[in-house]
This record gives structure tokens, sequence and C-alpha cells, in this order.
């Protein structure tokens, strides 16, 4: 089979297409012919290794993703596909479903076909999706509401901004915020402004030409999905018993999540969004009612995913960047 393979941390053009040999499933694993799958910020971070603090990157590579070179030579962390063969011992699918998910922190779907236990984030996929557009759901999705419902107990009637709602997570973001029955206020560039409108935000600032902070506005929950504010910043911002919700936290949000928690008013929240099938099956069931849908600003061949970490890298993407595997 055609994978994307990775083996030293880098700039994109490490990533080389090589084939090499289908591998087979377990007792408890599904073999699935990937037919789409996605370049997220996840694949970027874990491909370059940016996204940790330079006192934390040995240990960190040494726990988790190897000290020298990588011990996941195949990234990939979003996919869509039909599963081709089963494990003798799963119930839960069978040759020729057609799933959606997540082969999870293992990563492994910039190829044709992975294995994946049968207890992974993996579900029917939606019969009103393509294969495109039911890849990038679990990440963007899952960590929108991780953020939204998890940490901000976001209620109908809360006032929330969303600081990247054009990106993988804020649209998913905007999408379900309005869903939880909230008034959104999406922050974006003039570009997407249109684009954000349309998935449902009530009110958009082009950051370009407003600073939300002097608004006077102020709201129960700001989200920021791409690391580009910070709690100082949005403290005037937020009402007195409201969160600030970080998707890129570094050591000073750490603290300032630990420091706000002993305190009665304004909170810093965050951590790592789990993964959970009631999660994709929740996402499955709002995709069906026409309630979610992915936005994807581009598509790649799979033999040009390096092209696509780029582009990824340039962050400046509207929602998802997609890659195609041609199954023949």
């Amino acid at each position: 089979m055609k994978a994307i393979l990775h083996t030293k941390y880098g700039p994109p053009d490490e990533l080389q297409l090589k084939e090499i040999d289908i591998p087979v499933p377990s007792d408890n694993e599904v073999l699935i012919k990937i037919h789409a799958t996605t370049v997220t910020s996840t694949d970027c971070n874990v491909r370059n290794f940016t996204f940790v603090p330079g006192i934390f990157q040995l240990p960190a590579r040494l726990f988790m993703f190897g000290v020298f070179k990588p011990r996941i030579n195949i990234l990939g962390i979003d996919l869509a596909g039909v599963i081709e063969a089963v494990g003798k011992d799963v119930k839960r699918f069978k040759e020729g479903d057609q799933v959606f998910g997540t082969p999870g922190m293992t990563f492994g779907a910039h190829a044709e076909y992975t294995c994946v236990p049968e207890d992974a984030v993996l579900t029917i996929k939606p019969a009103n999706m393509a294969w495109e557009e039911a890849a990038p759901i679990f990440l963007g999705a899952s960590t929108a509401l991780f953020y939204l419902r998890d940490k901000g107990n976001i209620q109908a009637g809360h006032k929330i901004l969303i600081y990247g709602a054009s990106g993988a997570i804020g649209t998913y973001a905007v999408q379900l915020a309005k869903y939880f029955g909230a008034e959104v206020t999406g922050v974006c560039s003039t570009t997407n402004l249109e684009m954000v409108k349309s998935l449902g935000a009530d009110k958009v600032i082009d950051y370009t030409q407003e600073d939300y902070t002097r608004s006077g506005e102020t709201y129960d929950l700001i989200l920021d999905t791409v690391g580009k504010t910070s709690f100082s910043r949005c403290r005037k911002s937020l009402k007195q018993k409201g969160v600030f919700l970080p998707v890129v936290m570094d050591l000073t949000e750490l603290v300032q999540i630990l420091w706000t928690s002993m305190t009665d008013g304004k909170k810093v929240k965050g951590g790592v969004a789990g993964e959970s099938v009631e999660d994709l099956n929740f996402f499955k069931e709002l995709i069906e009612a026409e309630k979610l849908k992915p936005v994807i600003d581009r598509c790649y061949p799979l033999e040009k995913t390096a092209e696509a970490f780029r582009y990824v890298e340039k962050g400046h993407k509207k929602g998802n960047v997609v890659i195609t595997v041609d199954q023949k």
C-alpha cells in the first residue's frame, strides 16, 4: 500500500510517499481502507515538535514520540473509509461498513490502509456525507465540544466570543454554540466574514479592522481557538463569572488555570479533549439533522500531503484541509 512516512522531526519535506505492506488486523482490530483523511495542526505539531515548550521537549519526546526520531511513522488523526477486514473477536463492525472517526494518538491515517482497535472512536458514516466531508469531523468538532460543553458549561442565552472562528475548531464551535442556544460573536479576517455568518454567527468582527476588547461588550465565554489572544487581554471583556478558554496553552495558561481555579471571579479553563464514541455519534446526529457541517478549504491527493502540511502551517486555512486517498 501507499503511505506517507514521517521519519524525522522537521519541515514537511521530510514526508515521503512510500510503498509498504498492508497491515494485518489482530483479533480485536479492524482493517480500514481509507478514502479520506486530514492534515491538522495536531499533525503539524507532532511532525515538527513545536507544540511543547523548550524545557519540556526532551521528556515529552522520551515518553511520547521518540527522542531522536519519531516513534509514530505515519501521521493522520482523522479518517473515513470502509472496513476491509475484521479480527475474529470483533463484534461492533463487519466487512463493508462505512465508518469515520479516529485511530487516536497512534495516528496512522495518512495511508491507504490502517488497523484500528474495535473499541476505538469509530462509528458508521452518515449516509448524507461524502468521504471528504466525513473525514474532518472528529478532531475539530471534539475539541470545540470539549471546550464549550465540558470546560465552559455553555448554556442557552450565554454570550460567547470565538476568536479564530474560521478555522477547523472555530467553524465547529460557532455551529455547536448556536445549537446550545448561545449568542455567538465570531472573530476572523476580512475574507472569512461571510463564511462565519453563514455558519450562524450573530455577529462577526474583522480583527484587522476592529479590536473586540475595546467594544465595551462582555461575554460569558471567550474561546481562543488559535492562541492569538490571552486572558489578560480578554479580562475586561469577560463578565464577572466569565470564563476564558484557551485551546493553545503554554506555561502561562497552565498557571492561570490553577490560579483562577482558587478565585471566585473570572476563570481560565483548559485541558485535553478526550476521545468518545458517544460524542462522535452526537456529531453524526447533528449532521444527519443538518445542524452541523464541516468547512473544507482544500483537498489534496495523498501524494501531495507534504504540500498540504505547508499550506496548513501558513496559518490561514478556512476550516479543514482534507487528503483524498485514491482507492481503485
